[in-house]
């Protein structure tokens, strides 16, 4: 019962919300991560570090953007699937 199959609206928009953030979360920690190690190696603090802190902004923006247009054209899919199926039944 608890791992039914079955989704309701919520729950959906819940996991996507929770997608955005992640994409948008883990770009941010990979660029920090990679800058403060690079900084590290060749002595440049925190110039790098900055740098690929901004590179990790962008391209969670990205991330998450790439995943609004995926939902989004996963949607009209769905809403123009909807559209055939009620045309067909009259």
């Amino acid at each position: 019962m608890f791992f039914s199959r079955k989704k309701n609206k919520h729950s959906e928009a819940m996991g996507l919300a929770y997608m955005m953030g992640l994409h948008l979360v883990s770009g941010v920690v990979v660029g920090l991560v990679m800058g403060y190690y690079l900084d590290k190696y060749f002595g440049t603090r925190p110039w790098l570090m900055l740098i690929f802190l901004i590179f990790g902004i962008i391209a969670g923006y990205r991330n998450m953007f790439r995943e609004m247009k995926r939902i989004q054209r996963k949607e009209a899919e769905a809403a123009a699937e909807d559209v055939q199926e009620h045309a067909s039944k009259d």
